[in-house]
C-alpha cells in the first residue's frame, strides 16, 4: 500500500510514524509545505524568548530520522485531490498517487480585513519566518500593538512581554481568552497581565493601519482603534484566530464544514481518505456534534488512531471516543485551564454550576454539571491536581451524592475523583 500524509506538523508525523511501526512493508510520503525539518508552532514563542534555537523547534532531532524509518519526505503543498483517480497535484505542477490519504494539513492564521494589514511591518506569528520578521523588529523598548488575546495571542504576548518590548493588546472580546474562560476568569487573567506592565484594551477592534508620522526606514505605524484612539507603534502582531487549511479538496466530494468532517475512524465522507489535527472536525465527546479542538494532544491522539486504520483498511476499527476540548495557558505565570464544556449546559437540559473566586490571590474555580456528570471547569492558580477534572470529564463519571458535595466546596474535587474513579465508571450515555 502506498500512503500519503499531507502535512508534516505533529499530526502528520506521528501518523507516519506509527503507519511505519504497523505496516513495516508499505510506502509512506511525508508532504510538508514549508522550508524546513517538520517543527513544532508552539515552540516559536521559546524560540522568540531566546530560550532555544531554530533546531530547538524540530519534531524529531536526528537530520536522518525519517530516512531510517523509509518514510519519504516531501517538499510541496497541494492544490488538488483527484480521488477517483487517487492522486494529489501539487505546486509544482507534479502528482503523487496513493492508496490510502491523511489530510493533516493543520491550520493558517487568520488576517481580518483590515486596510494596512499587508503592510510590511505587520506579521502573524505562525511559521519559522514570521518568528524570524518578529524578532527583528521587536527589541527592547520597541512598541507592539497586538491584535488578538486569544490563546494564541496570550503565548505570543509571554514572549513579547520577555524581549521587553512596550506592549498594547487589543482584543474584541469583552475579555481575555473568551474562547476558553469565564467572564469572571478572563476578568482576573486581565488584570493579572495589567498589573505585570502589559496594556489590554478589550471590546475593542483594530479599524486601519497606516504610516505613522515618523520620518525615516523605522518610521513607526499608526493604528485607529474602534474606540476612537490612535496608537504608534514599530510592529503589529495579528493574532485572531486560526482557520482549517482545506481550500486544496474544493471540488472533491470530501465534506468541509469549518474543518474537514471524520467519524469515529478519522475517516472522511471518502472512502480511503482520512483527516486528522487542526484541520480535522471530529465529533465531540459529550455531544457527538463535530468540532476542530486544535491542541496538539488531541492531533496526536487523531493521528495515531487514523494512521490504525489506514494500515489496517476496511478491516481498521480503532476509534476516537471523542474530542474532549482541553487548553491549558501560562499567562506571565499564572496558570489557567479549562476542560470540556467549560461553559455549562441550560438548566432546562439538567444544566447547573458552581463557582469559586477569590480575586486577592487570583484564585478561581468554576464546575458545570449535566446531571450528575462534570462535563466543563475552569480554573487559574489550581496547578495540584487538575488532572483529576480532567479525568472526571473524560471518563463521564456519574457523581451520585458527590455532586451536592463538590456544589457546596468545589475545591473537593480530587476527593471526589478518588472516591468515584474506584468503583466501575458509569456512563453518563
Amino acid at each position: 500500500m502506498r500512503h500519503l500524509i499531507l502535512g508534516n506538523g505533529p499530526a502528520g508525523v506521528v501518523a507516519a510514524e506509527t503507519l511505519r511501526r504497523a505496516a513495516q512493508e508499505d510506502d509512506i510520503v511525508l508532504a510538508g509545505s514549508e522550508d524546513a525539518p517538520p517543527y513544532s508552532r508552539m515552540a516559536i514563542p521559546y524560540l522568540l524568548e531566546g530560550n532555544i534555537d531554530e533546531s530547538g523547534t524540530w519534531l524529531r532531532k536526528a537530520p536522518d530520522h525519517f530516512e531510517r524509518l523509509r518514510i519519504r519526505a516531501l517538499r510541496g503543498r497541494a492544490v488538488a485531490v483527484d480521488t477517483d483517480k487517487r492522486r494529489v497535484l501539487f505546486d509544482d505542477g507534479h502528482f503523487e498517487p496513493y492508496d490510502r490519504l491523511l489530510i493533516a494539513t493543520g491550520s493558517h492564521p487568520v488576517r481580518p480585513p483590515i486596510p494596512g494589514v499587508d503592510l510590511p511591518e505587520v506579521h502573524t506569528c505562525w511559521t519559522l519566518a514570521d518568528a524570524r520578521a518578529i524578532a527583528a523588529l521587536a527589541r527592547p523598548g520597541a512598541r507592539v500593538l497586538q491584535l488578538g488575546a486569544g490563546f494564541i495571542g496570550c503565548i505570543i504576548m509571554e514572549a513579547l512581554a520577555k524581549r521587553g518590548v512596550e506592549l498594547t493588546v487589543v482584543e474584541m472580546g469583552d475579555r481575555m481568552v473568551p474562547r476558553m474562560m469565564t467572564p469572571t476568569a478572563g476578568a482576573m487573567i486581565k488584570r493579572w497581565v495589567e498589573d505585570k506592565g502589559i496594556r489590554v484594551v478589550t471590546s475593542a477592534g483594530v479599524q486601519r493601519i497606516d504610516r505613522g508620522s515618523a520620518v525615516g526606514a523605522a518610521a513607526p505605524l499608526a493604528v485607529s482603534l474602534s474606540t476612537g484612539e490612535r496608537l504608534e507603534c514599530e510592529l503589529v502582531i495579528v493574532a485572531a484566530g486560526v482557520a482549517p487549511n482545506v481550500g486544496f479538496l474544493d471540488g472533491t466530494a470530501v465534506q468541509v464544514a469549518k474543518g474537514v468532517l471524520v467519524d469515529a475512524r478519522m475517516q472522511t465522507s471518502v472512502a480511503g481518505i482520512f483527516a486528522a489535527g487542526d484541520v480535522a472536525e471530529a465529533p465531540d465527546l459529550f455531544t457527538g456534534a463535530h468540532l476542530v479542538a486544535a491542541i496538539q494532544p488531541n492531533a496526536a491522539d487523531q493521528a495515531r488512531i487514523a494512521a490504525l486504520n489506514m494500515a489496517r483498511g476496511e478491516a481498521g476499527e480503532t476509534r476516537l471516543n471523542g474530542v474532549l476540548a482541553i487548553n491549558v495557558l501560562d499567562t506571565l505565570g499564572l496558570i489557567s485551564s479549562s476542560f470540556g464544556q467549560w461553559w455549562g449546559e441550560k438548566a432546562e437540559h439538567g444544566g447547573e454550576g458552581v463557582e469559586l473566586v477569590d480575586d486577592a490571590r487570583y484564585r478561581y474555580l468554576s464546575l458545570q454539571f449535566k446531571d450528575d456528570v462534570l462535563i466543563g471547569a475552569t480554573s487559574i492558580g489550581l496547578t495540584e491536581h487538575v488532572g483529576a477534572l480532567r479525568g472526571l470529564i473524560h471518563g463521564q463519571v456519574r457523581l451520585g451524592a458527590w455532586k451536592a458535595r463538590l456544589l457546596a466546596a468545589p475545591l473537593a474535587f480530587v476527593d471526589a475523583y478518588v472516591a468515584c474513579s474506584q468503583q466501575p465508571m458509569a456512563l453518563a450515555r
